[in-house]
Parts: C-alpha cells; structure tokens; sequence
C-alpha cells in the first residue's frame, strides 16, 4: 500500500454492504474490540451473526503474507472482491499452518465460535480469516447444521454510523493488534511476520508502534524498549533484507515462496537467513572483522557462498543443513585454509543456461523448480568444498601447537584493520583494558618460556 494512501478512508463497496445489512442479525456482545480506544473506554460495539458468504477473506493478512506477495510478483495483483481472489486466498489459507488449523477446527466443533470476529462494514474479514474457512470446512461437512453457517462478528463503522469511517492506517492497526495476540491464538509463523510487519513499515507506521500493540512491550520505556526494538530487528527485520538481498542475486524479487512456504515447509530456508544475519553482523564489526581473519573484499565473497549454501540447503556427505552451515561458517573461515577452500564455491554459477529451464513445452519452469535442477548440477561441487573445508578445519584444530597460536595472534595484531583511529571514542576505554590484558599475557608467558628454557638448560647440563 502506498503510504500516500495512510490516513484516506478506506473505500467501501455498498453493494456488498447492502448484503450484510440486510442480512445480519444482532446478538449479545459484552467485550470490546481493539478498534481506536474502545479497550481503554470499554466501549461495546453491537455484534452479529452473518453468514459465511457474505463475508471476505482480506488479502493483506499477515498469516499468508509471503504467499500474497509471491503471488502478486508473479501474475500481478490479486483482487480480492473477485470469486477467484477469494479462492486463491483461501488455498493458501488451507496450505498455512495446517496443525493450530486442526486445533481450532477441534474446538470451534466443542466450544463453537467464542472470540468475535472483526470485518469492515462492507464484509473483509481483518481478523477471524481462519475461522471463516473452518466454519467453511465444518459447513460443508456438517451439511444443514445451523450453526457452522454464520460467523459471529463485530462490524466496523460505515456511512450511516455517528463516527468517522476507519482509514487504511486504522485497519492495518487492528490487524496488527490482533496479529500480536498470544494468548491461545497460533502465533503467525516467523517469516509472514516479518513479511507483514514490513509491508507496515512501507505503508508508514512506526516499528515501535508496532510493537506496542503486543502484550509482551506493554509498559516498556526507555533503554528497555529501544533493546527489544532492536531484538526484533535482529530477528525479523534484518534476516528479511537478507533474504531480499538473496532473491535479487537470483533475479526473482518477491518471490518468497522460494524461501519458505510455511511452519512446515520441509524444503523451508528462513532459519538459514536468521543464523546468517549473525554473520553477517560480524563482517560489519571491525573487532569481529579482526577476530575473523577478514580482508578487504571477502565480504561479497562470503555472501556469495552463503547464498550458494542456503541454496542447496542439504548438503548429503555433510550431514548438516544450510541453517546449521550458516552457525558455523564464522569458524571455518576464521581458518585461513579452510576459507580458501569455501571460496572455492565463488566460481559455482548462481545462474541456469535456458536450455536447462525450460520444458518440453518450451516453457521456462516456477523458481522453485530451478532451485531444484540447480542444486543437482553443482551437488558435488558443493558438498565436496564445504566438506573439504570442515575436514581442514578439524585437522588444524587438532594439531594446533602454541607456536601456530602465538603465530596467528601476532598476524591478527598485525591485521590491516588494526588502525586505532576505526576504534569508537567511546571504546577507547575498551582497547585501552584489552591492550594492557594482551601485554600481561605476552608477560606471562614470556616468563613461562624462560623458566621451561631454565629447566631445559639443567637438564642438558645435568645429562652431559
């Protein structure tokens, strides 16, 4: 949504309106609904039964938010208030999180319908999406049972109410409260959140006030709050551009199906962008950046092999997943001959001739097909690099002696980032403390040598 569109009146079609109207029927209510400060003035809104086709599914539902934005990438925008949009959407409703789907099939069967639902005057669902196409399911399967046929909801101003119509802003805002709902509710997997929380963020809002809405900020000021702002960065936010970075490298923007399609997406890759956004917050620390052995210019390669891992994503021979690679990639290339190996990779194209692309039919194949014939073609160079580099890194490890340790040390003191002048003002303190630290343990063990050269001397002495 363009954020021009922000604080305009969400347009309604009367047409669909009218139906509702007419066909609603009033029963009790006696909680609030998280619209505007109804919670705060305990304002209760009048609720109804409606039936289920009158209702919509609304597209922009962060539960099936990748599968919206991978859609619209590929064949353009999806039209909700059309019988087709609203089938779409409901397949990838069916696809997503097919176990809480389950759960709440279950209870809605023992309990019925308990938490209201919350649409527009003219029928979009902004919260109750799944309970619509369960009480679809139960419907259909129950067939003349009166009570899978409506959905109880609470409806939004329209024309004819004494308050002003919401915006886009305010719909986005209710969505967003009850996305943040942890309380029995299946919490919306960690990729469609960040995908949904993102397409809030184009639209204008504020991530702290995003944030806000979720019972576990409630109440945090301060250095408390800006810390978890930033956690949550760390965890959706950051690992996103990551994943935006890879799919431009593989010329499919928006394509997010390709990195996970779900909960339980077996083929799913999303863990992989979390533990590498840890790595590649290192490459952007300079101390790191020491520790690590990095030169000028082994940032893009790097990445570069990432991506080819999480790419491939099993690697058999190996016995890791790309997600656990992307945990220990930071000590393998702290390794200098291990990190020559894995820059082996650099050659591997990311790119497919067509020929290999296409169909008999001469059509080129989806993405995630290419993904597949991609990893088959360079399977063994892959594997055989990565597990190279494991299996040098072990053997050094164990054979490691203190004249390799104080060899490696002195390069790192050595290290072309070593420029004081890259240190922050207010770590100075820090270097300072270090440095003396680094200066006793060369002291210490200067010490040590002299007096295992002493005894050494004695012996030989006493020998001869």
């Amino acid at each position: 949504m363009d954020k021009a569109l922000k604080k305009q009146i969400r347009p309604i079609i009367e047409e669909f309106a009218i139906e509702i109207s007419n066909s609603k029927i009033e029963i009790p209510n006696d909680r609030p609904i998280k619209f505007r400060d109804d919670k705060i003035t305990n304002k209760i809104r009048k609720a109804y039964k409606v039936p289920l086709d009158l209702l919509r599914f609304r597209k922009d539902n962060g539960r099936i938010a990748s599968d919206i934005m991978t859609y619209e990438k590929d064949k353009g925008p999806l039209n909700e208030t059309t019988d087709f949009g609203q089938s779409e959407i409901r397949k990838f409703l069916i696809r997503k999180d097919p176990d809480p789907t389950k759960e709440l099939t279950n209870q809605i069967i023992k309990d019925s319908q308990e938490e209201m639902a919350v649409v527009t005057y003219d029928g979009f669902l902004i919260n109750g999406n799944r309970r619509k196409m369960v009480l679809e399911y139960l419907h259909d399967k129950y067939k003349g049972d009166e009570k899978y046929k409506y959905l109880k909801v609470v409806i939004l101003p329209g024309p004819n109410d004494s308050e002003p119509l919401p915006t886009n802003e305010e719909i986005e805002q209710v969505e967003n409260r009850y996305q943040f709902q942890r309380t029995g509710k299946a919490e919306y997997y960690n990729f469609d959140m960040a995908l949904a929380v993102k397409r809030k963020l184009d639209l204008g809002m504020d991530l702290e006030e995003i944030l806000l809405d979720d019972a576990n900020y409630e109440g945090l000021t301060g250095k408390t709050l800006l810390n978890k702002i930033q956690e949550f960065r760390d965890e959706y936010i950051e690992p996103l551009r990551c994943v935006d970075k890879y799919l431009e490298e593989l010329k499919r923007p928006g394509h997010y199906n390709t990195v996970s399609e779900g909960r339980g997406d077996k083929e799913g890759r999303w863990q992989a962008f979390l533990d590498y956004y840890k790595l590649f917050k290192k490459l952007k620390n300079n101390k790191e950046r020491i520790r690590l052995n990095i030169q000028d210019g082994d940032e893009g390669k790097i990445e570069n092999i990432a991506f080819k891992i999480i790419r491939k994503r099993i690697l058999q021979g190996v016995d890791k997943k790309a997600h656990e690679i992307m945990r220990q990639l930071p000590k393998l290339i702290s390794n200098p001959d291990a990190k020559k190996e894995l820059f082996k990779l650099v050659k591997i194209n990311l790119d497919l001739p067509k020929e290999e692309i296409t169909d008999e039919e001469g059509n080129e194949v989806d993405e995630k097909t290419k993904d597949t014939i991609w990893g088959n073609k360079y399977a063994s160079d892959v594997i055989h690099h990565v597990r190279r580099a494991y299996d040098i890194f072990e053997q050094r490890k164990e054979h490691d002696t203190p004249i390799e340790l104080l060899n490696a040390a002195l390069d790192k003191l050595n290290h072309s980032n070593m420029d004081v002048e890259l240190i922050d003002f207010d770590r100075i303190d820090e270097a300072m403390k270090l440095t003396r630290e680094i200066q006793s343990k060369g002291n210490e063990l200067e010490h040590l040598m002299y007096e295992a050269k002493k005894k050494l001397k004695k012996l030989n002495t006493k020998h001869k």
